[in-house]
């Protein structure tokens, strides 16, 4: 089987770069994910659990993410909870979507954009 492609998943959408950055550092349970991508953005960007839930098991069908074996702290953890990693694919389309943004916050038109709408133009 070949080898899937990190460029065969881009653009993601913005909660999908959110989760795997929010993944990148260490694994964390759904609300620790959503909680983590609150304080990411500031707040500017919230998600409402269900659709949440959805977007990660699409994420895990389409093998960017999967359940964790281990909890961080067991003994003090809830063993309802379901503790998420970023796969070695997760990993790559993280990494390749970070250069598509750069690639794109560089580019000049981009750049002429941000001047003119600060004001200065």
């Amino acid at each position: 089987m070949d080898r899937p492609e990190p460029e065969d998943q881009l653009p993601l959408k913005a909660v999908e770069f959110q989760i795997l950055l929010a993944l990148e550092a260490c694994d964390r349970h759904g609300y620790a994910i959503l909680k983590e991508i609150e304080t990411a953005t500031g707040g500017s960007m919230t998600v409402r659990a269900s659709p949440f839930y959805r977007k990660l098991k699409r994420m895990e069908d389409d093998g960017l993410v999967e359940e964790a074996g281990e909890r961080p702290t067991p003994e003090l953890d809830d063993q309802r909870r379901r503790y998420y990693r970023l796969t070695d694919l997760g990993k790559r389309v993280a990494a390749a979507e970070a250069r598509r943004l750069v690639d794109l916050a560089a580019s000049s038109q981009v750049a002429r954009l941000a001047r003119e709408g600060s004001g200065r133009g």
